[in-house]
């Protein structure tokens, strides 16, 4: 029976600044649901899973994301492009206009928490303007008990008023819409967009300051999972590299989808209390436990529904980027608590849409590092207006829109408990095979499954020349055979049938990892530097 934490308890918004609100605390999922298809936010599909479209924006907007520059920030974090400066008296202002606005309106109010090893608890209320918004809170958050409520005390708060417009020429910022983080009030203001991973991720980026900065612990963009003995992996990647997909294992107990730390006690937690994952071209045949997980209690958005009120997961007409949110205990195969132990193998996901690299590689740990400092993945081609071949796209850290210190802490941290626990790290290419996008194919779900098998089960040997072939470009170790696997996938270039053409390809991303890393180089040890592909074009 799953407690959905229902209460009686009423709470007042006043010291907050939101004035004779009708406050709807803590309510069930049940009642979310009800009350969104009542204001007509959303509708029902067949299977009695609720459906919503979140509006202008069905993405996150990096560009509107700000950090408030404070004592607490401003010597640490990174600030440029991706964390962009926010004065204090100016939040200030803007939080008092989005607290007045939200005065005298229904608002749905929940305490929760996040990150599930008690020694790192923070606890979270999300006070949101529509019932969807705190619903998605619901799945994605650790959900207390009756008792913790009793003497609840938040130490974080996100305000979410997707309907609040903001004026750029008063309130500093760029637009209508803003995500801001404040460390020194603990406030995550969201305003103007109505897409639910703005409060997944203020959380999340609010976390990779916290736990690094004051609890020695990593913060990691990243899913895990534990095998039946006990064998923790875990799973980097960038939107659409498979993070999800690959960590959801009938075999393997799921820790968590998306963020986790890893403790200086030699522990791996999750975050959240739920998954976020993208829906586009789902299929219970590929992806069972997710497609499975989509019933009542989940949040589909921005997906199309016909008559009958069954969904067309190939549908993008409004984005590519369709998503559902549910409880982790939508998933069947779960760890409880969600923590694992230290990591056997770590796995780097890239969709290489040039089709270079290998399906599957070994790396050194000064390799390691480089790597996870570059977070490399492709775009394809149609994906956005202009792109008409594959594109380098370099996320430091595989999650760099979420990493307020400077990419090269993480690594460190990283590189420090890689060697500390002795764990292996795979390069794992979820992208092209026997040619680039548009000429080659995706490598299939099957053969990326039967390769984190073989490394999960030990059938990869040893790091030997008489097991492992050293790439001429990139000079990761790559697998002469695999279980499962046909031998010639496990070599892009005999994939190809074209040396010349494999090489060029092959220089033009070794060069622009080059390129990309300029900008750690100085930041970067002489060990990390050496990481990088061996070989480039002039």
């Amino acid at each position: 029976m799953v407690n959905h934490t229902q209460t009686t308890k009423s709470i007042s918004l006043e010291q907050y600044g939101i004035k004779n609100a009708k406050v709807n605390y803590q309510l069930s999922p049940d009642e979310l649901q009800a009350a969104a298809i009542s204001k007509k936010q959303g509708v029902e599909t067949s299977n009695g899973t609720l459906a919503v479209n979140t509006g202008e924006f069905t993405g996150r907007s990096p560009q509107d994301r700000f950090i408030v520059k404070d004592a607490i920030t401003e010597d640490k974090v990174w600030w440029g492009n991706i964390n962009i400066p926010f004065e204090s008296d100016k939040f200030q202002k803007l939080y008092d206009k989005v607290t007045d606005y939200l005065s005298e309106k229904e608002v749905f109010v929940r305490d929760s928490y996040a990150c599930a090893d008690d020694n790192y608890k923070l606890n979270i209320r999300v006070i949101n303007e529509y019932p969807w918004s705190n619903m998605f809170a619901y799945n994605m958050f650790l959900r207390p008990t009756e008792a913790e409520l009793e003497n609840f005390s938040p130490e974080w708060t996100i305000v979410n008023a997707p309907g609040f417009m903001a004026n750029p020429e008063v309130d500093g910022t760029r637009q209508h819409n803003f995500a801001i983080l404040d460390f020194t009030r603990k406030i995550a203001l969201i305003g103007g967009t109505g897409y639910t991973g703005e409060i997944k991720k203020g959380i999340f980026s609010a976390l990779n300051f916290i736990l690094p900065v004051f609890k020695n612990t990593l913060p990691m963009h990243c899913s895990a999972n534990v095998g039946k003995d006990g064998d923790t992996a875990i799973f980097f990647g960038l939107s659409g590299t498979g993070k999800t997909t690959l960590s959801t294992d009938p075999d393997r107990s799921l820790i968590g989808d998306d963020e986790h730390g890893w403790t200086s006690e030699n522990t791996v937690f999750n975050f959240e209390g739920g998954c976020y994952a993208k829906v586009i071209n789902l299929s219970q045949e590929q992806e069972p436990e997710i497609f499975n997980a989509i019933k009542k209690g989940a949040i589909l958005e921005n997906v199309i529904i016909d008559d009958k009120g069954d969904v067309d997961f190939a549908d993008t007409s409004i984005t590519q980027n369709t998503r559902v949110s549910y409880p982790i205990y939508h998933i069947e195969n779960i760890k409880k608590p969600s923590i694992g132990e230290n990591p056997k193998n770590i796995f780097f996901l890239t969709a290489d849409a040039f089709g270079v690299l290998p399906p599957i590689s070994k790396l050194t740990p000064s390799q390691a590092a480089y790597h996870f400092i570059s977070g490399y993945t492709a775009k394809v081609a149609g994906t956005e207006a202009g792109v008409v071949e594959p594109v380098p796209s370099f996320s430091a850290c595989f999650g760099a829109p979420f990493m307020p210190l400077h990419p090269t802490k993480y690594a460190e941290m990283l590189s420090k408990k890689m060697k500390e626990s002795g764990v292996n790290v795979w390069l794992v290419n979820t992208g092209w095979t026997g040619g680039p996008y548009g000429v080659g194919t995706r490598m299939k779900l099957k053969y990326t499954r039967a390769m984190i098998n073989a490394v999960l089960n030990g059938d990869l040997g040893l790091y030997n020349y008489d097991d492992y072939h050293i790439h001429s470009v990139f000079g990761v170790a790559q697998p002469r055979s695999c279980p499962g696997v046909p031998t010639e996938v496990l070599s892009p270039r005999s994939t190809w049938n074209n040396d010349e053409a494999y090489y060029t390809t092959a220089f033009k991303l070794s060069n622009a990892f080059r390129e990309n890393f300029k900008k750690f180089e100085s930041y970067a040890s002489e060990e990390i530097r050496r990481g990088g592909p061996q070989r480039y074009a002039f």
